[in-house]
């Protein structure tokens, strides 16, 4: 699983999507596919999911060759169960959590099953944020104390936990450095919303697997924890 926190990298590099494809590439390999991966590229948007699916397949081709198959969804509507059956890779991309949670929960079953059948999943940003059992999904105010900015609320007041597709324990918050939302995972942990997660920069990669977690990419990623006195906080470094 390759949770992504957003953003294009400068350089055009797409390492954070490298993982990712080498996985699906190995996957298509195994299922006998010649040629490229079939990556089910899923973008819940209001009016410009192809242009954001467009960019999410231009950073995953920096790594290699892909077959995409865009699945764009219109906010409000709903995915229909069945269509990532023959997919080597499931690619989810960025926009409003609240309506990633409504148009795909009816994949959410699919995900899981497809994931531990060894077909890796690739969240970016709203993608990685609806990812675990419990997704902190948006809100800036805790309680009505501003815990986070505004900006970054995802068109919520109080900060909501929500039941996500279930690939992960903890919660997971995107765009950390540039948004300021670690803060808000922060919160969320103190107040009890959520065990904890990780806060992932922009261009930055968490890999969870069989042989734990690795970071990749740009940034850094921020683990958040509950400890005896409030919580902690600790900074991953990524490796390239």
């Amino acid at each position: 699983m390759h949770l992504v926190g957003g953003g294009w990298a400068e350089n055009g590099s797409g390492a954070a999507f490298r993982g990712f494809l080498e996985e699906a590439a190995e996957h298509a390999r195994s299922s006998g596919v010649l040629g490229a991966p079939r990556i089910a590229v899923i973008v819940v948007r209001d009016g410009d999911g192809l242009e954001h699916a467009a960019k999410l397949v231009a950073e995953a081709a920096h790594s290699g060759e892909l077959d995409e198959r865009v699945i764009s969804l219109v906010e409000g509507s709903v995915a229909t169960p069945g269509v990532l059956a023959d997919s080597d890779g499931i690619l989810v991309g960025g926009g409003m959590p609240p309506a990633y949670l409504e148009s795909l929960a009816p994949l959410f079953e699919e995900i899981r099953q497809r994931v531990l059948d060894g077909v890796p999943y690739l969240g970016f940003s709203a993608g990685a944020m609806i990812a675990p059992e419990r997704a902190l999904i948006g809100g800036w105010r805790i309680g009505g104390v501003p815990v986070s900015p505004e900006d970054a609320a995802e068109d919520l007041d109080e900060v909501r936990i929500s039941n996500g597709i279930g690939l992960i324990d903890v919660s997971i918050e995107v765009h950390a450095a540039q948004w300021g939302t670690l803060s808000r995972l922060v919160a969320a942990t103190t107040a009890g919303l959520t065990d904890g997660g990780f806060a992932i920069d922009e261009g930055t990669a968490l890999i969870v697997g069989t042989g734990g977690l690795r970071v990749v990419g740009a940034g850094s990623i921020w683990r958040v924890a509950p400890g005896e006195n409030g919580v902690t906080v600790d900074v991953l470094s990524a490796a390239g």
